[in-house]
């Protein structure tokens, strides 16, 4: 099952660096790169709590907390500011799975909202709004065990 957790969040990688993402006029940083990542792996957590097993979950969620803590590794930081970064990354990801629970409930004006409260950067919200809601209904339509295969374009 951990080739299939690395496939799903290769994907998820995928996913992240999709250009439209991101403001063209300034260069991203790893940490929007994270925010990006958090957002996608926010809905599928949030769209797959009540049709896989907890436990699946739960192990995808550590997998992918591990990776994220490579990542920060092959940075460059010690082991110091790695408990740190990862304690901030984790609040952070915490935070955005509780602002989007309800998502499908909330306006267009109150998901730009949380768009913004995350990224100030952003020239056009109401994209980056149509990106996650077409994210989060291809979600919906496919299964957790789905996105082992490689990612259609959203």
């Amino acid at each position: 099952m951990s080739s299939n957790y690395l496939n799903i969040y290769n994907n998820l990688i995928k996913l992240t660096r999709n250009k439209e993402l991101y403001n063209v006029n300034k260069q991203d940083t790893f940490y929007q790169r994270m925010i990006v990542f958090f957002f996608h792996l926010a809905f599928l957590l949030k769209e797959y709590k009540n049709d896989e097993s907890k436990e699946n979950l739960q192990k995808f969620f550590d997998f992918s907390v591990r990776q994220i803590e490579l990542s920060i590794r092959e940075i460059g930081y010690g082991d110091a500011s790695i408990n740190k970064k990862m304690k901030e990354y984790v609040n952070l990801l915490f935070s955005i799975i509780d602002k989007i629970h309800s998502w499908e409930l909330k306006t267009n004006d109150q998901k730009i909202d949380i768009i913004k409260f995350y990224r100030d950067d952003i020239i056009n919200y109401q994209n980056i709004v149509n990106y996650y809601e077409k994210y989060r209904k291809y979600l919906i339509k496919n299964t957790f065990n789905n996105l082992t295969k490689d990612i259609i374009t959203l």
